[in-house]
């Protein structure tokens, strides 16, 4: 498969919370980090994703903004 972004991390799914419509798969990059990601309902289904499942992070952002305080 090829796309256009050019961040690509490889992580463990930790925990799915389900709503109605849209949910939070959350994330353990393979740096110790955590990542979130929303989808809907549908693509979550579509793609089959469970806890403990391996993925790779795709992160294409047309905004990153940093803050110093």
């Amino acid at each position: 498969m090829k796309y256009g972004a050019k961040n690509k991390i490889t992580g463990r799914v930790a925990e799915v919370k389900t709503g109605d419509v849209m949910c939070q798969v959350n994330l353990v990059i393979d740096a110790g980090a955590e990542m979130s990601s929303v989808m809907t309902m549908d693509s979550l289904k579509e793609l089959g994703i469970q806890p403990g499942d391996k993925v790779r992070v795709v992160v294409k952002a047309v905004n990153v903004l940093l803050v110093k305080e």
